[in-house]
């Protein structure tokens, strides 16, 4: 019990240490993306933050289920490397009674994916898609972002804001480039702010500032200063929204049994399922001989963690093709592992005696 519970205890620090560097490298590279989205201005710069919260749960299930599997990892290396696994077999115990303890760690962990993978990853996705339609339901002054040129849902007009005043309320070095009549027409202001008439129409009205009107390819333009101007604001129609396949919740796809919502249930069961598996894989792939490299196991294990991850992916597509079964996409793969892992443990299982052994 004292060495199951230290076990335990160093498993959850390792587990810690690596979902912390996980989720700080997947929130990093996110940023970046939308970073990236919003200064070509297909997002606007304050929902740069709502999106990313929403996009690190959507991959919180992997980064759990890689936590399990490294933690596990780089638990029992040490163990091999600081020649304890050789005590270890030296009082008569196999590498199988690793299971237990594995198991009790993997357990709440797998849990925790499941609920991740069944709620809450579908309902972020929801959530990013609904957001993602409000956004595209503004209208085109609400829109525009500072240093961003923004074109309007026609496509007939450009605009362009230095900076915004803390409340939203007024604009400031405004420049508005539209097309009228074959004519093209740049304005400039100093300031700017919004107006609704009385019968509900919202209008960008311009202070302090000079229009250039002419035809393009000719050298003769009307320059115009002016007061004040105002500029209505074309309504944004709403648009009829879909949900993707990745934000309906998990009660819908298993009423509704499609080729692509039993796809969608092969991922997201998948995901728990192969948690459990990479957590016993864990056990024989931790092995390394002290004296010789320590990271030829991690490469490998690497390796066989892409290999997995990758034919669910594989089998997933496969099924929205129908091009095999649901059944066969969901346990084809695990099995598969699991034979594999049966054989790893095999293998080192006839090793280890002799390991022990050559040690003493």
């Amino acid at each position: 019990m004292i060495f199951q519970r230290a076990l335990l205890r160093e498993f959850s620090n390792s587990g810690l240490a690596t979902f912390v560097v996980l989720l700080a490298i997947t929130v990093t590279t996110q940023f970046i993306r939308f970073l990236g989205l919003a200064a070509r201005g297909n997002i606007s710069t304050e929902a740069v933050v709502t999106f990313l919260g929403f996009a690190s749960l959507r991959y919180l299930p992997i980064i759990v289920s890689l936590t399990l599997f490294v933690s596990i990892l780089t638990t029992l290396t040490r163990s091999y490397r600081d020649s304890e696994m050789v005590v270890w077999f030296s009082s008569g115990q196999s590498l199988l009674a690793w299971i237990r303890p594995v198991l009790l760690y993997a357990a709440p962990m797998v849990t925790i994916v499941a609920l991740l993978s069944l709620l809450m990853s579908p309902w972020a996705a929801g959530k990013s898609d609904e957001y993602r339609r409000q956004l595209e339901s503004r209208d085109d002054v609400s829109a525009i972002s500072p240093g961003v040129f923004k074109e309007s849902l026609h496509a007939n007009r450009v605009y362009f804001v230095e900076r915004l005043t803390g409340d939203l309320s007024m604009v400031a070095n405004i420049f508005v480039y539209s097309e009228q009549n074959e004519q093209v027409g740049v304005m400039v202001a100093q300031r700017g702010y919004q107006e609704t008439s009385a019968k509900g129409d919202r209008y960008l009205v311009l202070q302090n500032g000079r229009r250039y009107e002419g035809e393009p390819g000719s050298a003769e333009y009307k320059v115009t200063h002016f007061e004040k101007y105002s500029l209505r604001i074309e309504k944004q129609e709403a648009k009829q929204w879909f949900p993707s396949i990745s934000a309906q919740p998990t009660d819908e796809l298993w009423r509704e049994p499609s080729d692509t919502n039993r796809a969608e249930l092969v991922w997201r069961f998948g995901l728990p399922i192969s948690a459990l598996v990479l957590s016993l894989l864990a056990v024989p792939m931790s092995f390394v001989n002290p004296r010789a490299g320590r990271s030829s196991n991690f490469i490998l294990a690497v390796l066989l963690y892409m290999v997995y991850s990758n034919l669910l992916s594989v089998s997933q597509s496969w099924v929205s093709q129908h091009k095999i079964s649901a059944l066969a996409g969901m346990w084809g793969v695990h099995l598969a592992m699991l034979i594999l892992v049966s054989a790893l443990f095999f293998r080192r299982l006839s090793v280890s005696p002799f390991l022990g052994r050559w040690r003493r």
